[in-house]
């Protein structure tokens, strides 16, 4: 039995920007067309003012007393507008910090794994958290787990720096790790030849396919170009021309 479909019963996002006659203040400090200060005006005389510019009246800063109106092509600067958010968060970079627990008597090959996850983690330019979690008696030794933290810092000092020294809290002691300028720059630079990659496969693909339809095509219209030819007698419809021609002199001649 199929479930019922989840309705989301949040309402929809509607643009607050009062425009035009929803701005319904008696005075508005105006902004022209080409960026002047007009002044303070009756809001009916700013409308028209905009409508007159087949244009928009929108309130900018609602705040303000008056409010201040600029008058604009409003779907056009909410383009614009969007344009920029999505330019701006492409461009955003995007901090993750993972975490990586040890233990002060951690065995050699355990330590190797957990330092290969730090290494990892640092190609792909994120900040690690190291923590040296103690227990009992081992609180009375910090120094084990700094050693250990330290030692981590040097083994991995090619692709992370050390961001915040250690640090002791309560049971644990952490150092957080960040990825050097050269380990951002080879895994932006990995990141780049995987896109391209992606997009010429997609191009190729593209061609594959605009390819393949052409190919049908073709052996769609010989099969039928030969259905067309066994109806005939064996003949093609190119060759049936001039015989029913040729037939047809004949007969006027007769």
């Amino acid at each position: 039995m199929a479930l019922p479909r989840r309705f989301d019963r949040r309402p929809p996002e509607r643009d607050n920007t009062r425009i035009n006659e929803r701005i319904r203040v008696k005075e508005v400090r105006l902004i022209g067309d080409d960026g002047s200060q007009i002044g303070v005006l009756p809001t009916e005389e700013a409308l028209k003012y905009a409508q007159e510019r087949d244009l928009d009246l929108v309130e900018v800063a609602p705040d303000s007393r008056p409010p201040v109106c600029r008058v604009l092509d409003y779907s056009k600067y909410k383009y614009e507008q969007a344009q920029k958010a999505k330019s701006a968060k492409k461009h955003q970079t995007q901090i993750t910090i993972r975490e990586i627990k040890l233990r002060p008597k951690i065995a050699t090959h355990d330590y190797d794994t957990k330092k290969g996850h730090v290494v990892r983690f640092l190609k792909h330019a994120d900040k690690v958290k190291v923590t040296i979690m103690f227990r009992g008696r081992e609180r009375e030794h910090p120094e084990r787990g700094r050693e250990l933290l330290m030692k981590m810092a040097e083994e991995v000092k090619d692709l992370g720096q050390i961001e915040q020294h250690p640090l002791q809290e309560g049971r644990n002691m952490t150092m957080v790790l960040g990825p050097t300028k050269e380990a951002v720059k080879s895994h932006a630079d990995e990141v780049a030849k995987q896109e391209e990659a992606s997009k010429k496969a997609k191009r190729e693909r593209k061609a594959a396919e605009a390819k393949a339809h052409e190919e049908r095509v073709a052996a769609m219209r010989a099969a039928e170009a030969a259905e067309a030819a066994e109806a005939n007698g064996g003949q093609t419809p190119a060759a049936q021309e001039p015989a029913e021609q040729t037939s047809k002199e004949n007969s006027s001649e007769g």
